[in-house]
């Protein structure tokens, strides 16, 4: 078998509507790839129980967070129900740096933020539902939800999907195994591309 060619690593970020199975894929994805690591993201909010700071989280204060988005610290943040979450910038970095790719569980907001932090090193994935009647069903099944909500989640849903052709790659999540292969695909045709190859030169020279 021929020696890799040395490359740098790459930030998957992955989204989709509510429900349409978005952290289904991640989980399997990272049982699969073992070059793959997920974000650990920043927050503001406090630890639930069984989690602990720098595994599930990086806990901090809201006066330390708006000094890493003033400084530059953070790929993306966004609020979310009155509490701020957000990505390092460092440590995604240094993983780059290494050859190791780092997948995102976010949504197009956090897309557009890291694309315009990381441009050259950001590949989107859009996770669809097959259709708006399985959507609605898949929210249903996730518990005792009212109308209302339901209805409410729907039209978010409706929101985020119109943001789906700013992504590199889109997917419809019809059978789960055939779209974690399809996830795959996208992540090992992106480790590929000659732009991350930054061995390729050395590998070439040797060839002579």
């Amino acid at each position: 078998m021929s020696a890799p060619i040395p490359r740098r690593g790459l930030c998957l970020v992955l989204s989709a509507p509510s429900g349409a199975g978005k952290t289904s894929i991640t989980r399997r994805l990272l049982e699969l790839e073992p070059e793959l690591s997920l974000s650990i993201s920043v927050t503001t909010r406090a630890p639930r129980p069984g989690e602990a700071d720098g595994v599930h989280y990086h806990f901090r204060d809201q006066a330390t967070f708006d000094a890493m988005v003033r400084d530059g610290e953070l790929l993306e943040w966004a609020g979310v129900f009155g509490k701020s979450y957000g990505t390092p910038r460092g440590p995604v970095e240094a993983v780059l740096a290494a050859g190791r790719d780092v997948v995102f569980d976010i949504d197009w907001q956090g897309h557009r933020q890291m694309r315009a932090a990381l441009p050259e090193d950001v590949v989107g994935l859009f996770i669809l539902p097959p259709s708006r009647g399985e959507l609605e069903r898949r929210l249903r099944g996730r518990g005792q939800d009212s109308e209302a909500v339901i209805a409410g989640r729907m039209d978010e849903a409706q929101a985020e999907m119109s943001h789906a052709p700013e992504f590199h790659h889109v997917l419809v999540n019809a059978d789960f195994d055939e779209a974690v292969a399809e996830t795959r695909a996208v992540l090992h045709a992106a480790r590929l591309a000659r732009a991350r190859l930054t061995g390729l030169e050395a590998f070439l020279h040797s060839m002579a």
